[in-house]
């Protein structure tokens, strides 16, 4: 029997990244698989107003912190929600509002940054075990992220390929979604997915017994329900008319090769498990911003699901 421990759209999180590491030995887990959009979306300027007092604001409210433990405290708070500090001056800040290339590179260096610690980290607590993780970033992750990932001891790349998780199970990986709204770093139309696919399940000795590790959910599985937007991307009724925006060519490839389990994320709210023929599809959802680690354990057997649970931690 092989247990796997799922978790997915961490977007940035320090306590969910190393509470994801700490997920084999607690739940008994012999492979972790990290889902897309492992990094963050912002970087939160803190700014120094002169000897030990800095400026700060965070969702909408100032802060005036004025000791290094206030600091310390508010660095680690911002960390722990999957947004990147950057430490800057008033008029540094002035500059950057008149250059939006060099607030992106900034950004860019910041989400690298952590990234390598986070690869730092897994190298150190993951020393002198057989656990590895096995990781395809996800469509709001950008392309540079891959080689960071690439220098890790116990991270595994696995974006495209075909990976031997045990004697009788392969794993296919893909972090692409179809067409957002945001139009982020890697989506792209459905027939294009579609190819993207087939490249991996053609390879399948055994689909029957694979897993698919896929970012994007299905197309109405009811594990990729989000709120509908309008023309100026605000939610409909408030946030109460939801819609399905899922992967067509994803279901299709489901409904073909009939995998042993597929497991999803994008859709925060899409928590739950489904069934598409014989495939039991999982969403373990999000709370990164709460520091809530969501996960699926899954049991497997040849041929079978003995059991899986959905985490929360």
């Amino acid at each position: 029997m092989t247990t796997l421990f799922f978790a997915t759209d961490i977007h940035g999180s320090d306590i969910c990244w190393s509470k994801f590491l700490n997920a084999g030995k607690f739940y008994g887990a012999d492979k972790l698989i990290l889902g897309g959009d492992m990094t963050g979306k912002a970087v939160i300027p803190v700014i120094h107003q002169g000897g030990k007092n800095y400026r700060i604001t965070l969702l909408e409210q100032v802060f005036d912190i004025t000791t290094d433990d206030e600091l310390a405290d508010m660095v680690k708070r911002i960390r722990s929600r999957g947004y990147y500090p950057y430490m800057t001056t008033p008029d540094e800040i002035t500059e950057l509002e008149k250059d939006p290339e060099r607030v992106s590179k900034i950004f860019l260096a910041e989400v690298l940054k952590v990234v390598q610690q986070w690869m730092d980290l897994a190298d150190k607590k993951l020393d002198g075990t057989d656990m590895q993780v096995y990781c395809s970033p996800g469509n709001d992750d950008a392309d540079e992220v891959d080689a960071v990932i690439r220098s890790s001891r116990r991270v595994l790349l696995v974006e495209g390929l075909v990976s031997q998780l045990d004697e009788h199970h392969e794993m296919i990986a893909s972090g692409w979604s179809n067409r957002t709204p945001w139009d982020t770093h890697r989506e792209e139309d459905e027939d294009q997915l579609a190819v993207r696919y087939e490249a991996m399940t053609s390879q399948l000795k055994d689909p029957h017994n694979s897993i698919f590790n896929v970012h994007v959910p299905p197309y109405k599985s009811g594990l990729d329900e989000a709120p509908e937007l309008d023309k100026d991307l605000r939610p409909v009724l408030a946030g109460n008319s939801m819609i399905p925006v899922g992967s067509k060519a994803l279901r299709s490839a489901i409904e073909k090769v009939q995998p042993l389990l597929s497991l999803h994320g994008h859709i925060h709210e899409g928590r739950g498990s489904i069934r598409i023929g014989k495939t039991l599809c999982i969403n373990p959802g999000s709370m990164y911003e709460q520091g809530t680690l969501l996960g699926a354990l899954v049991k497997l057997e040849k041929n079978k699901i003995d059991s899986y649970v959905l985490t929360t931690g």
